[in-house]
């Protein structure tokens, strides 16, 4: 059996989750101030992680350190979220993130969750400037269809991490507003962005930083205490994908069809984008540390207008492309390091590298990319 969530919480997180009917009175006895009277969705799909109440601690108060430092304790695999607003780029490993699930931060400016639920593998950020406020975010304890419930501090609204959307309280029905955040491996990010401020491990908080709690998770499928739904069976429920939201119609990539393609051209609302992807990046949910994880790769897409014109790309080694147009080479992070369009950087597009469950769930309208 591998090891799963924290270890103060063995039997809680997997047998102990509260009956749907008693999520108001636990609620209660956890002094919420949520308004109850307000939801989206059916209170019964909610149920307890194990977990209470801010028991998987945010961070409210990050502290980072450079590259260099960071690379004394991260591999070269490690997955890493990046966010880049104007000249400012924050890197958030997967190790600490699996271990607090949000970070409140600021990036460019701008106030950002970076947010990780592991039993959907979903690794989101979101702009806390919201109705003329700026929210703070932690989590509930609570799961619906396996993905992190967050609520914010000031009025206590609970939100699907998966889609940004609320679905308690008073911001029931609202959207946040999803920021960039690819998942890329540490050596890209070294290599690519050697100004980066990488988030340190001196969290305030004693966690094994770098090893797995959910060890063999991504193999084993969702856990039905916390999946009760009906999956859809035209992917495996476990394939990662590349989730794109709006559009006509919601997609997904699986990884599989990228690992194979590892470019993928397709436009949407009219604007043409490219979705890169690459080898050389760990699973954070497979082996004990998750340096050690297998290699699943990863994505990211972007906006394929540089100078008002549309660029059309070719993969040339692993983690560098081509562009037809110019002939310049492009990093897997989005930056021309060759040809004439050197230092230009192509604007990316918010994704998720959702497991396919966790991702058809919310959007059930999903059209399956395969690149044909």
């Amino acid at each position: 059996m591998f090891r799963k969530l924290f270890l103060f919480s063995l039997a809680g997180m997997f047998s102990g989750f509260f009956p749907p009917a008693d999520i108001k009175a636990q609620a209660t006895e956890e002094s919420w101030r949520t308004d109850f009277s307000r939801s989206t969705v059916p209170l019964d799909e909610i149920v307890s992680g194990g977990p209470p109440k801010d028991g998987i601690p945010a961070l409210d108060r990050p502290v980072f350190v450079p590259v260099h430092e960071a690379d004394e304790w991260l591999a070269d695999e490690d997955p890493v979220a990046v966010v880049r607003i104007e000249d400012e780029v924050k890197v958030y490993p997967l190790q600490i993130l699996i271990w607090h699930e949000i970070v409140n931060d600021e990036v460019g400016g701008v106030p950002v969750s970076v947010t990780f639920c592991p039993l959907c593998n979903t690794t989101l950020a979101f702009n806390r400037v919201f109705d003329g406020m700026v929210l703070d975010f932690g989590t509930t304890g609570r799961l619906r269809h396996s993905d992190m419930v967050m609520y914010d501090r000031q009025t206590e609204s609970w939100w699907q991490q998966a889609t940004g959307e609320g679905i308690v309280g008073t911001y029931a029905g609202r959207q946040l507003s999803l920021i960039p955040a690819p998942v890329l491996n540490w050596q890209e990010v070294k290599e690519q962005m050697e100004g980066a401020s990488v988030l340190s491990r001196e969290t305030g908080h004693r966690r094994p930083y770098g090893q797995n709690p959910y060890r063999g998770y991504d193999r084993q499928g969702p856990f039905p205490s916390f999946f009760q739904a009906e999956e859809d069976d035209r992917l495996p429920a476990m394939e990662r994908v590349v989730a794109l939201d709006g559009g006509e119609a919601p997609r997904a990539i699986p990884f599989s069809v990228m690992r194979e393609k590892k470019v993928l051209e397709l436009t949407r609302d009219g604007e043409p984008l490219v979705v890169f992807w690459a080898a050389g990046t760990s699973s954070a949910l497979d082996a004990e540390r998750i340096a050690w994880g297998r290699d699943v790769g990863s994505t990211a897409v972007y906006s394929t207008l540089v100078g008002g014109r549309a660029l059309t790309f070719r993969a040339v080694g692993e983690g560098r492309f081509r562009d037809r147009e110019t002939g310049s080479l492009w990093t897997l992070s989005g930056d021309a390091i060759e040809g004439s369009l050197t230092g230009e950087r192509l604007e990316p597009i918010a994704h998720g590298n959702h497991f396919w469950f966790a991702w058809v769930v919310f959007r059930p309208d999903t059209k399956i990319i395969r690149g044909e």
